[in-house]
Parts: structure tokens; sequence; C-alpha cells
């Protein structure tokens, strides 16, 4: 059995990453590509704590010890079962201690070549922290900016599929980019697991290459973004995508089908702009929206409440910028952006 620091972490060398802390703790943030095999549930760890703390700590460790026995012959007779002596996980805890050296020893002990993480995930993150205040800085990033309902995202989506390094903030964020795009319900990230996407992501992706990226804000949903990267987008070159207003609102209301399927909904989610815009104003927005006037109800809380909140947040890049027009966003308007924008020359 060997041993690893998070500084010397490489995480292909590796035919599984093995997390053996309890499924709070996983869901919440993980190595990019572990598994969750426990040797403690959360139940089991709340019990052997509560004897530490209230009875004995030789009480605590025996019974920690009988549970993470069982649960250990479980792993070995399910999804372990049928892996090859040449098998090597790499197997980490919250700090690298009893609970990851305990299934580490049992592995080691059949035959396994075993890795353990020196630190476990304290380490780890520790790692992404420090990795994020440099990383960003290796790339020259390309930012699409514009109006909400420009299309920036499917143009990125076009990009990746020509072979391009994009950086997708808002996928990686599991937002979508507005008030009206909040992300599904139970799919909100914590920040912890937002900045390990992040991450692995700029860990993958070539320095000698252009990044394409959309303009964003420090707070992306609920998330913030790494103020290394947010202050690389707004000094680098910015395109801005301009599309005509009547385009715009199809593609949204196209994109935001749900919008007609449940108005009150999207009027409670607007009741809080009342404060900036007043009531009468929110009010209009819920009468296109009762009587099913999309086409105006987009297009009002475009001109109203989008666009000049865009213009203001303009003050924040000071990069070089040029633009590209396109329309039809819902038919080849992205694609034909995409492409173009490849065959720019870029000084």
């Amino acid at each position: 059995m060997k041993t690893i620091a998070a500084s010397e972490l490489e995480l292909g060398r590796y035919d599984e990453i093995l997390d053996v802390r309890a499924p709070s703790e996983f869901a919440e943030d993980h190595l990019p590509g572990a598994i969750n095999l426990p040797v403690l549930t959360d139940s089991e760890r709340e019990q052997v704590g509560t004897i530490y703390k209230q009875e004995s700590v030789f009480e605590a460790r025996k019974i920690g010890a009988a549970l993470v026995s069982v649960n250990i012959a479980k792993h070995i007779q399910s999804h372990l079962s049928d892996k090859p002596g040449g098998y090597k996980p790499l197997i980490y805890c919250w700090r690298g201690g009893q609970r990851s050296r305990s299934l580490a020893l049992v592995l080691d002990q059949v035959g396994w070549p075993i890795t353990l993480l020196e630190g476990g995930y304290k380490a780890y993150r520790t790692r992404v922290l420090s990795d994020l205040t440099t990383i960003p800085k290796n790339f020259e990033y390309r930012v699409l900016a514009g109006l909400t309902g420009t299309g920036k995202t499917e143009i990125l989506k076009n990009l990746h599929e020509r072979g391009e390094q994009v950086l997708d903030l808002e996928g990686l964020a599991n937002h979508q980019g507005s008030l009206l795009g909040e992300p599904e319900a139970g799919q909100n990230l914590s920040q912890k697991k937002f900045e390990t996407r992040l991450w692995h992501m700029l860990s993958t992706m070539d320095p000698s290459r252009v990044v394409w990226t959309e303009a964003e804000s420090a707070k992306i949903g609920k998330v913030f973004c790494p103020k290394a990267l947010i202050e690389m987008l707004r000094q680098s070159m910015r395109i801005e995508v301009q599309v005509p207003m009547a385009d715009r609102v199809d593609y949204l209301n196209a994109r935001y089908s749900h919008w007609q399927e449940k108005p009150e909904g999207i009027m409670q989610k607007l009741k809080w702009l009342s404060k900036r815009h007043g009531n009468e104003e929110v009010d209009k927005w819920g009468e296109f929206a009762k009587a099913g006037e999309w086409g105006h109800f987009v297009e009002r809380l475009l001109s109203v409440h989008y666009d000049p909140a865009y213009r203001m947040a303009l003050d924040n890049a000071s990069g070089p910028t040029c633009e590209i027009s396109t329309q039809d966003l819902l038919g080849a308007g992205c694609t034909d952006a995409a492409i173009r924008l490849l065959d720019m020359t870029w000084a």
C-alpha cells in the first residue's frame, strides 16, 4: 500500500477512485469520477460520534470497528467482487484517517495495489482552491457577450461541436442564466462541487489553445466564480452578439416554453422585481401572461428589465471588443455565427 500527496495527484492513473465517506459528505462534493463506498453510513457515523462524545472513546472505536467491518465486507461481496488482481484504486476519506485506512488495509491484504490519498478530501480541497487562483491565468479567452436571448449558449455548443475548447460556466453551475432560467428542482450545486467541476474542466484543457466562454458575473445562480477567472474574463477579447428583438423573443419563448404551461409560477418569480420597476409594470407583465400574449410579455421584460441591467454591467469589462450579428436563432443563426467566429482573424 502506498500514499500520494494531493499536490501530486493525477486522477487518470487509477482504475477507480473510492470515496469512503458517508453519503451526505459525498453528495456535497467529491473527487471527479469518484464512487461512494461508505465504511460508515450517515446514521452510523452519528451513532459512533455520539458514543465518542458522551460515553467512551474506547466504546466508540469498538462499535465503529464492528460497523466498518460489516460495510467493508458488503463492498467486497458486491462492488469489488469482480475486480481483477491488477485493480488499482485510489482511496480517500475526509482527512486520510481511520475510515480510508480501514478499507485500504483490507484491500491491500487481498492483494490489490492500493493508493491512499494523504490528507484525504481536505487536502484535495486545499489543492483545488489553490489551483483556482492560478490555472485561469494560463489561458487565452474569447468571451461571448450580448443581451439576454441572443443564443450565446447555443453558439458555444456549436463551437464545441467543431472541436473548440469551451468553458460552459452556466452548465458547470447547473444554471440557465437568468431569473426565468432557474435550475430544475434538486439540481442546485454546492459551492464546493462547482469549484471541483471548474477545476477539473480547466485541468483538462490545453493552455496553447483558445478557450471560448460566455460573459458572466461573479455570481452564477447560487455559486461564485473564482476571482482569478472573473478578472481574466473581464480583460479578455469580448464578442458582442447582436440579434434583432423579434428573433430574441421567438428564441426565448421556444427555449422556456414552460412559461405557457404555468404562467402563475412565472409571475411568482417576478414579484420581487416590483421593488425595482413598480407594481404597475409588473402587473402589466401579468396581464400579458394571463392573456397568453407571450411575445409581448417577453419583449416587455427584455426592454424594461434585462437589457438595461446588461448595459449597466458593461462597465465591468475592460478588454477589447468586437461585434457579430446573427438572426433566426431557431434555424441556422447560431451555427452560422459559430462558423463566422472561427473564420475571423484575431489580432
